[in-house]
Parts: structure tokens; sequence; C-alpha cells
């Protein structure tokens, strides 16, 4: 069975590994410097096919990756590692911060979206988020199995699977499904929904752009939901069930 990347989350006790990537030397050697003081394992990478390289030898628990980098650029390096199946949280950056451009990363797969120049504080906000949302949670009466037709959905764990194994969701993905299954059949609007995600500032626009990602991974056809379902002007559904 291939492994996701929740299946490699670190060892109680060793802290998380993230990959740096930035052509711009003094921004890595900056946030390699912070991060590391704040107690993470880092790794950086001048350009996509360094980090590519990297990636070949290890499994990062978290990516911060530039956009606007020459050669293979930040949205292409994050559309090319969610097609191979890499799950890892990405939190982009970049000197364009509107909130179009923000909806063009999430598109892309990116979990997080930080405009330059950024204090590094909340990058590292940003990051604990993120990795939080990975880390198992404890088991409760009212986190149950969800069945999503031939696929199942642990909250515990934040895992989908399905008859041919575990199915990859990015971070971002996998916290909008954890969110709709601890009440299902439960109508969330989309501003709920955008602050349970941390996505406020971005927009409701993005929570749109999560559901879309989202119903490619459960639904049979997407254009035809079957469990995620958009209830008009109110928001989103999920309706758990074998159909």
């Amino acid at each position: 069975m291939e492994l996701s990347h929740r299946d490699l989350v670190p060892e109680e006790g060793m802290a998380p590994h993230v990959i740096v990537v930035d052509d711009d030397p003094r921004l890595r050697r900056l946030l390699q410097r912070y991060l590391s003081e704040q107690g993470f394992r880092i790794s950086v990478a001048a350009n996509a096919a360094e980090a590519r390289q990297t990636l070949q030898g290890i499994q990062p628990d978290a990516m911060v990756l530039d956009v606007t980098m020459p050669g293979e650029n930040g949205l292409e390096l994050t559309r090319a590692l969610r097609d191979a199946g890499q799950d890892l949280p990405i939190v982009l950056l970049t000197a364009r911060g509107e909130p179009a451009d923000r909806i063009s990363g999430l598109e892309a797969g990116a979990d997080d979206y930080l405009g330059k120049p950024f204090e590094p504080r909340e990058l590292l906000l940003r990051l604990k988020a993120h990795l939080r949302r990975l880390a198992p949670v404890p088991a409760s009466d009212n986190l149950r199995i969800i069945r999503l037709g031939e696929k199942e959905f642990d909250p515990v764990r934040a895992l989908l699977s399905g008859p041919e194994g575990n199915v990859h969701l990015t971070g971002g993905e996998a916290a909008l499904l954890s969110v709709l299954a601890r009440r299902p059949n439960e109508v969330f609007s989309r501003e709920e929904i955008a602050r349970a995600l941390d996505m406020a500032e971005i927009g409701e626009r993005a929570v749109d752009v999560q559901v879309t990602r989202l119903r490619r991974r459960i639904e049979p056809d997407p254009r035809e939901p079957r469990f995620l379902h958009t209830i008009r002007g109110r928001g989103y559904v999920l309706k758990p069930g074998v159909q």
C-alpha cells in the first residue's frame, strides 16, 4: 500500500522538517536561522531543480516555496508535486499578495499563501497551524469513520482510503474534510469554513477553490456531487453514505 504523508509524520519528540525553496540567498539564510531557532529541522534549495533533488532523499513535513523563481516557478512546482502525489503542506511566498494571486496558489494545490514582505513569526504560526492539522487528534465518541461511497474518511487520522489504498489529500483538503466530517449533514457557511481553515483574510472564494479540489478526491463525478453538496445561499454540507 502506498504511504501518504500523514503516515510519515515525525516521531514523538522529533522536530518537524521544513524545506525552504527561494532564489534569494539572504531570505534563505534568514529563514533557515529563524526556523532552526524555533526548533525546526531545515533544508534549503535555491530553485525547483534543487528542491526536487532534495525531495529524492528526504520526506519533509512542510515546504515554504517562493513563487517567482527563475526557471520552473513555485506554482509550476506545486502543481507537479501534487500531480506526483506529494501531499505535504505547501506555503507559497511571493511579492504578489493580491487575493487573485492567492487564489491561483490555492488552485495550484498550495495550502497557504504569504505575501512579501512578511514577518517571520507569521510564517512560523502558519507552519505550526498546518502541522497541527496533520497531527493525530485524541479519539472521541463524536469522531467516527465517514463512508463516502467506496471510500472511507477517518477524522482522527485525517486519512481518506479507498479500494486501492490511501487517497492523497493535501493539508488544505484534509483540513476541509475534517471540518465537514465532524458535523455531517449540517450546513456550514463559507464564512464559518474560512474561519476554521484560517482563510478569512483571503475570502470566501478560497473556500470554493478548496471545495472544488476536495470534490475531485471524494466524488465519482465532481460535476454531479453525491457527498459534498452546495446549499445555495447558505454554504456546503457533507452527506456521507454508500450511494
